[in-house]
């Protein structure tokens, strides 16, 4: 069994209502080739650097992340796309501690499995920023704003992509106009949704 890392320790402490299953998970993960580390505050399981999963409590489930999930062959039928947005993780879900120990060998043989497509040096194959819809409201205002337009288009893929996505989800066209009008500034600056 891999070593416990100290700094993450306080992740399983203060967890309370999925406190046996993240525990149980904690040790299946660290019966596999990886190393603990701590990452977007959780703990986040790698090899040779690289991220394989990560375990993650909501307030319905607790789950384990599998960061190049779509790549698994997931003969059990138990990864889950988050959202239509994830694009390369997916999810295996719990409820409750005897679907983890259920699910031991299976989970070990995908972190197994997503080991071996992190030494292949298979990639995901993600979509680009000009694949994903412009909202109206934020399309007329490039069309409007040349130095915005430069600037968009100079951002990341990565930046612009969580751009489209935040500007188009609202229903209503009022709201995103007034998300658009927010983060104009902040595309100027050459900063992307989240700096």
């Amino acid at each position: 069994m891999n070593a416990e890392n100290p700094k993450v320790n306080w992740y399983f402490e203060k967890e309370k209502k999925w406190h046996d299953e993240v525990e149980k998970l904690r040790k299946i993960m660290l019966d596999c080739p990886v190393t603990e580390e701590l990452k977007w505050g959780c703990p986040c399981y790698t090899w040779q650097k690289n991220n394989i999963v990560l375990i993650h409590t909501f307030k319905e489930y607790c789950a384990i992340l599998f960061h190049k999930g779509v790549l698994l062959k997931d003969p059990e039928g138990i990864l889950i796309q988050q959202s239509e947005n994830v694009q390369s993780a997916r999810q295996v879900r719990f409820t409750n501690l005897q679907e983890i120990i259920a699910l031991e060998p299976v989970l070990k043989a995908y972190v197994n499995e997503a080991i071996e497509v992190e030494k292949s040096g298979a990639k995901v194959p993600f979509k680009k920023a000009t694949e994903f819809a412009v909202a109206d409201e934020f399309q007329a205002k490039l069309e409007e704003n040349s130095e915005l337009s430069t600037a968009f288009y100079g951002l990341t893929p990565g930046r612009q992509r969580a751009y489209l996505l935040y500007f188009a989800a609202p229903k209503q066209s009022k709201t995103r106009a007034e998300r658009v009008e927010k983060y104009i500034e902040q595309i100027l600056k050459g900063k992307g949704l989240n700096d």
